[in-house]
Parts: structure tokens; sequence; C-alpha cells
């Protein structure tokens, strides 16, 4: 009967222990956002004013180029929120299905720029010098949006132009990130990147060469929710707040410019 008794008071025991124990913590609420490589610093930066804003939920990034996210999204990945560098690569996770027509908006501009190392050991002090004979050039790989950006560029140039500079072509690389990374380290004589990718940890090691206005382009970011994102509430309000005067200010201060209008 002891023995009994004893096992009756040790359930009990730990019974009372767990009533009277502390409360478990709740797990916050994670957002998935997938972003272009060349958004790292600001949305890195966003990520952590949306998060001081909403306590209760953990703001996860996954950063590649803007065509690997599209393709993992495409293949099924799982996301709130999808920032591309391009139109192209945000209509092609719409025409999978996995963002509603129409979703998307205009959140952030940009423009493109040359790279040289510190030393410009090349001597290149324009675009034209790009095509000049030796010049070891890097660029992102083709279905990157710096890339597609690029060959726009070069395609308005003339044709003895256009097949100089891509024969000086050494390495191909998976995202505007690894350009502006090796062009730092002195790997390449220049590369095109975004003039937000020359950022406070690359700018002493490189310089930028201008593209004149009239032979530059416009690069245009669209941002959505994906139509089964686990947490559309959350997705729309990051959305709302990239958007807002906060969020453009964080962007501006990374070197972009604002929406285009149309």
């Amino acid at each position: 009967m002891k023995a009994k008794w004893w096992v009756v008071l040790l359930l009990l025991g730990r019974l009372a222990g767990c009533r009277t124990g502390q409360p478990e913590t709740a797990q916050p609420q994670e957002l998935t956002v997938f972003a272009a490589s060349s958004l790292t610093d600001a949305f890195n930066e966003l990520a952590q004013a949306f998060e001081a804003q909403n306590t209760a939920v953990e703001v996860v990034l996954n950063f590649a180029s803007s065509s690997q996210l599209a393709a993992q999204l495409t293949e099924g990945a799982v996301a709130d929120v999808f920032a591309s560098a391009n139109a192209t690569q945000m209509q092609n996770v719409v025409n999978s299905g996995r963002i509603t027509p129409g979703a998307e908006d205009w959140f952030v501009s940009n423009r493109l720029t040359i790279i040289v190392p510190a030393d410009n050991p090349a001597g290149i002090h324009s675009l034209e010098d790009v095509a000049q004979p030796g010049v070891q050039l890097i660029l992102a790989v083709k279905g990157v949006p710096v890339r597609q950006y690029t060959d726009e560029v070069v395609a308005a140039m003339a044709a003895d132009f256009q097949e100089h500079f891509y024969n000086n072509l050494v390495s191909e690389e998976d995202n505007v990130r690894q350009v502006s990374a090796k062009v730092a380290l002195g790997e390449a004589d220049a590369g095109i990147v975004y003039t937000s990718d020359v950022t406070p940890d690359i700018a002493g090691r490189v310089q930028q060469i201008a593209i004149p206005e009239a032979q530059n382009v416009a690069a245009a970011y669209p941002i959505a929710p994906l139509a089964d994102a686990p947490q559309p509430e959350l997705a729309q309000s990051f959305i709302e707040f990239v958007l807002s005067a906060e969020g453009q200010s964080i962007l501006a201060k990374w070197g972009f410019g604002p929406p285009p209008t149309s």
C-alpha cells in the first residue's frame, strides 16, 4: 500500500510541476522573402526594421540571382514574397501560377555602372575602353537581370564594339555580387554591375566609370506576394513597408532610385 501511495504522490507532483512551470515562449512567425542578390544590404536592413515593428515576426531572407530564385519558385520552393531585379523573372513565376497576375508592384529602380580595380590597370575611362584589346571583363551569366540590362546597352552600340566587348569576356558569374567581388579583388580589369553594388565594403577597392545616360538603361524591380504564401497577411505588410517612406529611405541609402512611374 505504501508503494502505491508513493506512486500517486509522484504523479501528483509531476502534474503540479507542469502547472507551476514557466510558460513556453511562443515561436515567432517566419516570413520568407526571396530577393535578388543586388538587394542584399538593403533588404537585410529592411528586414531588421520590419522585425523591430513586428516583434513576433522573423524575416528569413534568401538571396540569389533573380533567375535562380525564379527557378526555385517555379519548382515549388516555399516563400511568402519575391523581389526580382527585372520583370522577366517575375513573369516566369507568374506564368508558373505561383504569383497572381497583377499582384506585382514596382518598388525601386537602379542603373548600370562599370567598375574597375582601384588602380585601374587597364586604363579604362569610358564604356568604349572596355572593348579595347586585352581588357579582362567579367559579367553575370546570361539570364541574370544585370546581364540582360548589360546586353541591352551593348546591343545599341556599333557592331565592331559588340564583337570586341564580348571577346574580352573572361568569366561569367552566377550573380551580380560575385562580379563586384571579383573586380574588387583584382581578378579582372572591369565588370558591369548596378550602382547600388558599389557598397561601403568595396567602395575603397574599386573605381566607378559612369555609363552615359544616353547609353544606360533603367533597371526596374518588381515585388509580389506568392499566391500560396504561408503568411499572406505578413507578406502584404512587408511589401507595404518596402513601399512606405521608411522603406524607400532605406533603399535610397543603399544606392537605389525611386520606383519607375510606369
